[in-house]
């Protein structure tokens, strides 16, 4: 490496010779991409300086991202400045073409909150029905082993055959993201939606690349109605439940998902102290709360038919009632729900749980009918 060479042409080696050996490889490619088309490329390694880096992370920081139309964000930012300081580090002790590391001098953007972004039951039900219908029947099994497994989406499309014992229901992960092994356990529903693809011997389980899924995913959640929803939020959504069995620990529910790192599961602690909560009035009043947990709000459809109003309760086949106004057939409809619940608690059946509707209904004609309200809803702003 010449000893004036630019950031632009000392990066180009960083990543042929350092980068290439990383797991990251592509995602470092690109951010090493970034770098080198700013004003930092053209500058001679040994002459930046703390300041041209501050420089650069102010200017990333006011970038538009032309995808989302929105800023990138802070934890981009910290990326591409990690990646500097270790190239840094690289170009000062190995090739002599830096006296020090600028990048350790210059303050990196606050680490942003993590997503948590939680999977409504609603939208579990719309994305299982589109992916059970879809002409790829590999992306029902991804979306089940994705809520069931937490695995990450690189390690779902890594799966081999070879690496599974559906006998155990074990699925071998020989290299992860952070560079260790791990087994993770399959649930019924994990290992049947492995099954229903046709077991084989060896070979890779899914035929999807990052990229196929990727679009496949965009553009099921168009044609669902569904915002702000990424295929990464359903490895959240699988860590929460596990936490919400009750009957994991920390290190359990870290061994499951391969966090090695425990403080990252600090953010899924609140889902621990929400069981603790049905705990708190012992059996004194067991068969009272579980009432009480049935009578909650639904959300019901409001028309007008020439001079009848209906409202029909979306997340119950048959229930709809009629009324010469608003707030009469709104009343009726509190009334008629009560009455549907109560009867399933009595005849022990399945009450089905509110919003998980597959109905197309115009959002603005939805209103929460109350079981045990004494007057009707606000009419909607």
């Amino acid at each position: 490496m010449k000893p004036d060479a630019t950031l632009r042409e000392a990066l180009a080696e960083y990543r042929d010779k350092v980068s290439i050996l990383k797991k990251g490889y592509e995602q470092e490619k690109y951010r090493i991409e970034q770098i080198c088309r700013s004003f930092l490329g053209g500058k001679e390694v040994r002459s930046v300086t703390s300041v041209d880096i501050a420089t650069y992370r102010d200017q990333r920081l006011q970038t538009v991202n032309t995808k989302t139309q929105r800023p990138l964000s802070s934890a981009t930012v910290r990326l591409e400045m990690s990646l500097l300081s270790s190239f840094m580090d690289i170009a000062r002790i190995e090739w002599g073409i830096a006296e020090a590391n600028p990048v350790t001098n210059v303050r990196k953007p606050k680490i942003p909150p993590g997503r948590d972004r939680r999977l409504t039951a609603r939208e579990e039900r719309l994305i299982m029905r589109y992916c059970h219908g879809h002409a790829n029947p590999q992306l029902y099994s991804i979306v089940v082993v994705a809520i069931q497994t937490a695995m990450r989406q690189g390690e779902i499309l890594g799966l081999r055959w070879e690496h599974l014992n559906l006998k155990v229901r074990i699925a071998h992960l020989p290299e992860t993201k952070n560079g260790s092994k791990r087994d993770v356990p399959l649930s019924v529903a994990a290992r049947d939606a492995l099954i229903r693809l046709g077991v084989r011997t060896s070979g890779p389980v899914f035929g999807y690349s990052k990229n196929g899924l990727k679009s496949t995913w965009r553009f099921m959640l168009q044609k669902l109605g569904i915002k702000d929803l990424h295929f990464h939020d359903l490895r959240h959504e699988a860590v929460s439940r596990l936490f919400e069995l009750g009957s994991l620990d920390m290190m359990e529910v870290a061994a499951i998902s391969g966090h090695k790192s425990l403080s990252m599961l600090k953010r899924y602690t609140h889902l621990r102290a929400q069981r603790l909560v049905s705990k708190l009035e012992g059996h004194k009043h067991k068969g009272r709360q579980h009432i009480l947990d049935h009578l909650v709000p639904y959300p019901a459809h409001v028309t007008q038919r020439d001079e009848t109003v209906r409202v029909k309760i979306l997340d119950f086949d048959d229930l709809a009632v009629d009324g010469d106004s608003r707030g009469e057939a709104i009343s009726r409809a509190q009334d008629h729900l009560l009455r549907r619940i109560m009867k399933h608690i009595k005849e022990a059946e399945p009450v089905p749980p509110p919003d998980q509707y597959l109905e197309q209904v115009d959002e603005h004609d939805i209103v929460m009918i109350d079981p045990l309200a004494m007057h009707s809803p606000a009419e909607p702003a």
